[in-house]
């Protein structure tokens, strides 16, 4: 008879998973960028385009702290296929977003007046 063992066969047991300092620094960036943004928010001290495009600035960074930390997305050899994937969905949604917004623009400039 086989044996067998109580891990998956298949899966890559050496797969690149984040230590516990690793998770810790992320969940504390996530905590920093959260309360920078609610400050923008909060205090008033930047308002109407400034305020808007530093929240945008504080998400961007956010969703990348999370991609690094959180989901392991990286350019080593083995997050190749995860990041490829990843930047392919991402313009396939910048793709159809933008296309809608740019037809629905076009239709609202060129309909008749009534």
């Amino acid at each position: 008879m086989a044996q067998h063992s109580s891990t998956a066969e298949g899966h890559d047991s050496h797969a690149s998973h984040g230590s516990v300092k690793s998770y810790l620094v992320g969940f504390v960036l996530c905590i920093v960028l959260t309360a920078m943004s609610f400050g923008v928010v909060m205090t008033g001290a930047v308002t109407g385009f400034a305020a808007v495009a530093a929240i945008v600035v504080l998400c961007v960074l956010q969703l990348l702290v999370q991609l690094v930390f959180f989901l392991h997305m990286g350019t080593s050899p083995e997050q190749r296929e995860n990041l490829s994937s990843f930047v392919f969905t991402v313009l396939i949604i910048a793709i159809i977003v933008g296309g809608s917004a740019w037809v629905l623009h076009n239709m609202n400039a060129n309909m008749m007046p009534m």
